[in-house]
């Protein structure tokens, strides 16, 4: 069996063995390959953002399917009728509807009960 090997070898053309220079483009298949995976990764990371941007998260959680306190509100915040009013009241300063005095006033207003 070596020596069918070795027959192999002799016989073959330089190229084959040590004698040849290695082809010029052989820097092509590692640097594919690490393309490839890079490609990949990148789509896995993508398609995860993708869904927690979507909201794919847990159930009552903030947006990126991460409970914060940006997040939409839980059914604990729903229910209450001041945090509500506290939030209209907060959406309404930041469109300019109203000014900062008159915030403040009827922020603290709703947060001493009346």
């Amino acid at each position: 069996m070596m020596t069918t090997l070795a027959a192999q070898v002799v016989a073959s053309p330089p190229e084959w063995h040590d004698g040849g220079d290695p082809p010029a483009f052989w820097p092509i298949f590692p640097i594919t390959f690490g393309l490839f995976w890079l490609a990949v990764l990148g789509t896995a990371f993508y398609l995860i953002r993708r869904r927690i941007a979507a909201g794919g998260g847990r159930p009552g959680t903030g947006p990126g399917g991460w409970r914060g306190p940006f997040g939409p509100p839980d059914a604990a915040h729903e229910a209450d009728p001041m945090r509500n009013a506290q939030l209209i009241l907060a959406e309404r300063f930041a469109r300019g509807e109203v000014d900062e005095d008159e915030f403040l006033m009827r922020m603290s207003a709703l947060r001493n009960g009346g």
